[in-house]
């Protein structure tokens, strides 16, 4: 925290929600969502190594659909005159990117016009033999111009690859960054196109103001959560689990199994995916506490389903999760189910295949709570937070 004390949050939103900035346009069903949200899965899974060991600035956080990729959207600027663009923030990302003329390769529509920087006057590329471009996992070199080149490929084969460049960030008109790190996206393919949106990680973004953000997203589309930078690896963030409750009833599931690989937060996974043994306690629990109500075949990797038809209201079995320090987190309602019809109604929480695959906590059972991370002393907190609707 700098002298003044003060705070500073970006607005979060969903992308397709009420309160979202980017045009309306045919909603993604929800199968299509499960299947981006595995994809995604299936990447942490094949990257994650768990560590074992100023001024706040807030930005209003934006939701729409309950479910999607990379669905939660800020609006900062850019360059010098500042260019508001609306991107996409995930924590899931270690390199901050927009699309930028001119597009070498491919760029696909986008709500805001793409970044030009030759109209910045603060634009610079980051040449090849700089720190910042030995830092990148991926990257190559433009010899003809001495220009380092970012390469970023996600789960689901979706790829961003252009020039390494510093310039201005703008978050509030009092709160502006020169030198800025991210990339300038020139041959963009994949399902960016659905969210029409680039993306911001806020882990690099944070080492601004020490190295700590915090944010809490919206339960609904007509809510409005925030993204918070305050006054290290970046690109997961690990906890210790160490149980689960139901109804205030602890599972019987051995501390081992969530020690065996670990579990990471992260805003860009939408379901939270549990050890095989921790997830067949939870499901055997929910079942036995919905026994009233028939069971429903599973959509995709969801199988733990229940058909609420004839039913205007549900007694919703209370889940905690349960983390080192003493810490419980209890899922807020709107965080348990997914649905697109009262006969087939899905907890909002999955499996692994087994219990050596990493346990993640989705965005779903983040919602309402003030999820704070201290990158710069490694720690990260949960706190209860009925601002954030």
């Amino acid at each position: 925290m700098s002298g003044d004390d003060r705070d500073f949050s970006l607005k979060v939103t969903h992308r397709h929600g009420a309160c979202s900035p980017l045009p309306e346009t045919d909603h993604t069903h929800l199968r299509d969502f499960l299947l981006q949200d595995q994809l995604r899965v299936d990447s942490l899974q094949q990257r994650s190594t768990i560590p074992t060991t100023s001024t706040d600035v807030t930005l209003p956080a934006r939701q729409g659909l309950a479910l999607g990729t990379g669905n939660y959207i800020v609006t900062v600027g850019y360059g010098t005159p500042r260019r508001d663009l609306t991107v996409v923030f995930d924590t899931g990302s270690d390199l901050s990117w927009i699309q930028c003329r001119p597009c070498a390769g491919f760029c696909y529509p986008q709500q805001d016009p793409i970044f030009d920087p030759s109209n910045s006057t603060t634009h610079a590329n980051v040449t090849c033999d700089s720190p910042y471009c030995a830092q990148l996992h991926r990257k190559t070199c433009a010899r003809a111009s001495d220009t380092c080149v970012y390469n970023v490929v996600y789960g689901d084969r979706s790829f961003s690859s252009g020039l390494l460049v510093l310039d201005t960030l703008t978050l509030t008109p009092s709160d502006v960054f020169p030198h800025f790190l991210f990339g300038c996206g020139q041959n963009n393919r994949g399902l960016f196109r659905v969210t029409r949106a680039s993306s911001v990680s806020p882990g690099p973004t944070s080492r601004a103001f020490g190295g700590v953000f915090s944010y809490c997203l919206p339960s609904s589309s007509y809510h409005i959560g925030y993204l918070t930078f305050a006054s290290p690896r970046p690109d997961l963030y690990s906890v210790n689990m160490t149980g689960v409750s139901v109804m205030g009833q602890p599972l019987d599931i051995p501390p081992s199994v969530f020690a065996h690989a670990g579990t990471v937060v992260d805003s860009g996974t939408v379901v939270t995916r549990l050890p095989r043994t921790a997830y067949e306690a939870l499901q055997e629990a929910y079942r036995a506490g919905l026994s009233e109500y028939p069971r429903a075949p599973p959509l995709a990797f969801l199988d733990t389903c229940f058909d609420f038809s004839g039913h205007e209201s549900v007694a919703v079995p209370r889940v905690t999760m349960h983390f080192d320090g003493g810490v419980d987190v209890v899922v807020d309602p709107s965080g348990l189910f997914v649905a697109e019809r009262a006969s087939q109604v899905c907890l909002a929480i999955a499996g692994n295949a087994n219990d050596e695959d990493i346990g993640i906590v989705g965005n779903m059972q983040q919602r309402r709570h003030e999820v704070v991370f201290d990158v710069g002393n490694g720690r990260l907190g949960f706190g209860d937070n009925w601002g954030c609707n």
